[in-house]
């Protein structure tokens, strides 16, 4: 016998489950009349004969005070037992005392329901304000009224499909309302948490589910990647035969970090950066459903401009999770006295961590070597911050400022080649956050120096020529080849080689290339090349124009002050 953790009345225990999946109101337990009560251990007559033809199972149970309905006991057992379904509620007054313990000193569990509100406010408030249909997702196409995904969802075609997109741009909430929306089953599974095994067995239900109801089967992927290549071949075969619809959530480029085999039996949709805008409206959203609890609250966050919501909004940097968050904080601290906006904006500030290792790693990477090498000096130093304060390891910084040395300034100024090995010598020694300075130091002397790409396109050129046939196994020059032994030297290696510091200025005539690509120039005259960009003569233009303004503007404004009456 156990009690019901929801209504506290007594039920056995093979029965709890159906007990409380019928809202407490079958399979409940009550005492036995006076009638068929024990007396000095010793069952009434009646009980008696009713426990004699009893199967063993069915007197196990009525030792607890009832029997099964499945086994009706014979004799006379009226008003001696209850049925399952018996409805008999136990006073509330009743002196029912278990291990010295009384009914009314248990405290009553929370109804079932109840319990469920309980968690879902327990749940973050980016959890709870999750769209509950595709027309409240916000600032995706895909999924807007005449988007791709939606008309496959809606024609009941959804393939297994690949969702690339940064953190918070609804991946998770389209493939649950795409699951929702289709009336498939739906299985979620991360991969940082579920191995082959798993996914095998999770296969092996889809196609059971397929083969006896007919319903497709959804299982949906969160953070893909992670997954090895090994475990990534696993969905090859059940995706290709149609017996689950794969769909995967990443955040990183699915060209490095999903296998080609699974790549190509799934489409990649990319789902957008969320603009300031549609954060805006999902934070006035979440307002509307959960609005401030203090009229300070709501002065603050509801203002006629939601100057708190855009800075939020701005914050987020297209991640709405990372706004609601941000909200829910707010909404707490609005609600103290004697806060303003600005502490509120303060505190935030100081309580927001960005990742920006993630998958912005090698566009920001990118993004700084092309700043350096188009002479941009504040681009260059915003990137190297950007980098930095996101937890970038600096040395690999330092790195890629060694290569730019060479393969941008190059020639044009071959000292900086020092200072950039100098650079990486200093961060490796010195370390966060002390080495930024170093590091922003050869970063704006990389980004103001002249510029030349002479020997990087003359090495480039050189592979370029190996790439033609016959080309890369062309025999060295025998007068070029080195000679260590008596056979070497009689077979006329090295002879006739001319020692250049023997000759004034070390000039001779030789030649150092194979006969068959001799006078072949790899190193290019020029540092830079010879295009012309058309924006150039656009915007020269335009700087004419404004300055033809402005002079224009400064003469009529002495005009004016020289005569002030218009004369």
């Amino acid at each position: 016998m156990v009690d019901c953790p929801i209504c506290g009345k007594p039920v056995r225990e093979v029965h709890i489950n159906r007990h409380i999946d019928e809202d407490c109101k079958t399979y409940i337990d009550e005492p036995s009349p006076p009638g068929t009560q024990q007396q000095n251990g010793v069952l009434p007559k009646a009980s008696q004969v009713a426990s004699f033809f009893q199967t063993p199972a069915a007197k196990r149970t009525a030792s607890f005070g009832g029997i099964s309905s499945s086994q009706p006991a014979i004799g006379n057992t009226s008003n001696s037992v209850q049925t399952p379904n018996s409805t008999a509620k136990r006073p509330l007054e009743q002196d029912d005392s278990v291990n010295g313990v009384k009914s009314e000193d248990v405290a009553t569990p929370a109804p079932k329901k109840a319990r469920i509100n309980n968690l879902e406010k327990a749940a973050p408030l980016a959890e709870r304000m999750r769209p509950k249909t595709l027309d409240e997702v916000h600032g995706q196409t895909l999924v807007g009224p005449n988007g791709v995904l939606r008309s496959l969802i809606e024609s009941d075609r959804v393939p297994s499909m690949i969702l690339w997109g940064g953190p918070g741009t609804g991946k998770t909430t389209i493939a649950r309302l795409i699951a929702q929306t289709a009336g498939t089953r739906f299985v979620e599974i991360n991969s940082t948490s579920t191995g082959v095994a798993e996914c095998k067995r999770l296969f092996a239900e889809a196609k059971n589910e397929l083969q006896l109801t007919g319903r497709k089967t959804i299982i949906f992927c969160d953070e893909i990647h992670r997954f090895s290549k090994s475990q990534q071949d696993v969905f090859l075969g059940p995706v290709e035969a149609g017996q689950v619809t794969l769909i995967g959530a990443t955040t990183e480029n699915p060209s490095f970090k999903v296998v080609n085999a699974l790549l190509s039996r799934c489409r990649t949709f990319t789902l957008e950066k969320l603009t300031d805008e549609d954060i805006l409206s999902i934070l006035k959203r979440a307002l509307k459903r959960e609005p401030p609890s203090t009229p300070q609250s709501a002065e603050m966050l509801t203002d006629d401009d939601f100057a708190l919501l855009r800075y939020l909004a701005s914050f987020a940097d297209g991640d709405a999770r990372t706004a609601l968050n941000l909200l829910s904080l707010a909404l707490d601290l609005s609600a103290q006295p004697n806060t303003t906006l600005d502490s509120i904006k303060t505190s935030l500030t100081q309580t927001l961590v960005y990742d920006r290792a993630g998958d912005q790693h090698y566009d920001t990477i990118s993004a700084f070597h092309k700043s350096v090498r188009g002479s941009d000096p504040d681009a260059s130093l915003y990137y190297l911050a950007r980098m930095l304060q996101s937890g970038e390891d600096p040395l690999y910084v330092a790195r890629r400022m060694v290569v730019i040395a060479s393969e941008d300034v190059g020639l044009a100024d071959n000292s900086l080649l020092s200072l950039a090995t100098a650079t990486y010598s200093a961060a490796e020694k010195i370390g966060m956050p002390e080495c930024r300075i170093n590091l922003a130091h050869c970063c704006v002397a990389l980004a103001l120096a002249p510029k030349s790409v002479r020997a990087y396109r003359g090495l480039n050129a050189a592979y370029a020529a190996l790439a033609e046939p016959g080309v890369a196994g062309l025999p060295v020059p025998v007068h070029l080849r080195n000679a260590p032994t008596r056979l070497m030297r009689e077979l006329g290696y090295g002879k006739e080689y001319k020692y250049n510091p023997d000759f004034a200025d070390g000039r001779v005539v030789q030649e150092y290339l194979p006969d068959k690509i001799k006078g072949r120039k790899f190193l290019g005259d020029r540092n830079l090349g010879t295009e012309v960009d058309p924006d150039i003569a656009q915007q020269e233009e335009k700087e004419r124009e404004d300055e033809e303004r402005r002079l224009l503007e400064e003469q009529e404004e002495e005009e004016r002050l020289l005569n002030p009456d218009g004369e």
